[in-house]
């Protein structure tokens, strides 16, 4: 078979939404999978051609969200906007070969010509398309002379055989009287010189899918495949707007997902493998292929993302969780100490049972963190109020002094002895334990609390709130 060459081509605006993405992964697993039998491509080309709006910024925030997604390509990217040329003479080639035509148009002419059509349900076409005689002086643009009459039928891979009547297919400007090629002339050119095979990108690109149809019938290329993927709307199902939360890859990345983790999501997001959740890459990419896209809208579930996120959380060895989440403790404002970050590896299992992201952890670890010693006051000093509180600190304190080996599971059996042993219920001595090495914060069990903190900090912190 021949290779499979897929691109992403994003407009340099702005950061890398999480639609992009999603683009770019199903481009990217199309090309680096199976199907592709080792052979395929994936290019990356910036389309800056409105040099208004060009942001080198934004270039950069594409790339590293890419690069963070896991996400390479092949080659360097293409700039858009440095084939202009190249664009023109397509134009050109096609005004030679009777497949455009010279339009005058102005501004004004155009708006009232358009209306006039409008009002009377017809299709526009510019008096320029079949002039015959003499000709103005001065700038013009150049059209597509598409057909007139007809419906035209775009294959898709994912919406199957959609039809277009030509009245809504009118003549397309190509290259426009300043000299610039405009977006859908530069699309086509760019994507037959790059030899991409298929295209994949959102459905609100359907009806670009039938007019590049048409200069590529022009030019007598090949058209691509074509695979229009339905957007991803929010929880509402309305469009994906702000107010669904955070829009751009680097967002989720601050706010403590793993790239592989939104990766996965964002494949989850309106591709489906029968019920599997949880998909690594290397699996996504034997498994990835057009049938398993579906035809609706995908809904943003930031919970589900929590789950699948939380998966690759505990997949993580403790010292890369660490690594990890320490920049999260920092900006949380805890300066993280050699002791803290052995207390940090140790309470590993339990942080990773409370953090859904990255973030969650300087939640989970401030009954490490907390500034010693710590004042108790309101809710968490209660438990050191009730009476007999301190004689059971006390006793647990000599307890814990008499303890050879400083194992969660020997600690945990200990105190429960010692509940045993005074014939009270374990909630008698719990809470003012708990109360005195957490400062009131959440914690796993006694018995972990005790080995994440050690023995000397756990008996200091006893030894403050008994004196």
């Amino acid at each position: 078979m021949n290779s499979i060459v897929t691109r992403f081509a994003p407009s340099p605006t702005g950061y890398l939404h999480i639609g992009g993405a999603r683009t770019a992964l199903f481009n990217w697993l199309y090309a680096r999978g199976e199907k592709a039998a080792g052979q395929g491509q994936f290019l990356l080309r910036i389309e800056d051609t409105d040099r208004a709006r060009h942001n080198e910024a934004a270039v950069a925030a594409i790339l590293d969200g890419l690069s963070w997604l896991g996400i390479d390509w092949d080659g360097e990217p293409i700039s858009q906007f440095a084939r202009a040329e190249r664009h023109a003479e397509v134009a050109r080639q096609l005004l030679s070969a009777g497949h455009a035509y010279r339009c005058w148009l102005t501004g004004e002419e155009l708006d009232a010509a358009r209306q006039h059509a409008r009002e009377n349900n017809t299709r526009f076409e510019s008096p320029w398309r079949d002039h015959e005689g003499q000709t103005p002086d001065g700038p013009y643009a150049i059209r597509l002379k598409a057909p007139s009459s007809g419906d035209l039928r775009l294959p898709d891979q994912v919406q199957g055989e959609v039809r277009f009547s030509v009245a809504v297919l009118d003549d397309m400007v190509l290259l426009r009287s300043d000299g610039t090629p405009t977006y859908m002339l530069a699309v086509v050119v760019d994507d037959h010189d790059m030899a991409v095979t298929h295209i994949i990108r959102g459905d609100d690109h359907l009806i670009n899918g039938a007019r590049q149809m048409q200069l590529y019938d022009a030019l007598g290329w090949t058209t691509p495949v074509f695979a229009h993927i339905p957007l991803i709307h929010g929880s509402d199902g309305a469009k994906l707007s702000k107010r669904h939360g955070a829009l751009g890859v680097e967002a989720y990345r601050d706010l403590g997902y793993l790239p592989e983790g939104l990766s996965n999501y964002l494949l989850r997001l309106g591709w489906a493998h029968g019920d599997d959740e949880i998909i690594p890459v290397d699996n996504a990419k034997k498994w990835f292929d057009f049938s398993g896209i579906n035809k609706s809208p995908a809904r943003l579930d930031l919970d589900k993302l929590d789950y699948i996120n939380a998966h690759y959380l505990r997949d993580l060895e403790p010292d890369r969780f660490i690594e990890l989440a320490t920049p999260f403790l920092q900006q949380a404002g805890l300066s993280i100490t050699q002791e803290q970050n052995e207390q940090l590896l140790r309470a590993v299992p339990f942080l990773k049972e409370r953090a859904s992201n990255l973030a969650d952890t300087a939640t989970a670890a401030m009954f490490i963190m907390a500034a010693e010693p710590f004042d108790l006051t309101g809710k968490a000093a209660k438990p050191l109020k009730k009476e007999g509180a301190l004689d059971t600190l006390k006793e647990v304190r000599d307890l814990l002094t008499q303890m050879s080996a400083w194992d969660e599971t020997q600690l945990e059996e200990a105190l429960q002895q010692h509940a045993e042993a005074k014939d009270v219920g374990f909630g008698q001595i719990g809470p003012p334990v708990r109360a005195a090495l957490t400062g009131g914060n959440p914690s796993p069990s006694l018995g972990q609390v005790l080995y994440v903190l050690g023995r000397d900090v756990a008996l200091a912190r006893l030894d403050y709130q008994i004196s």
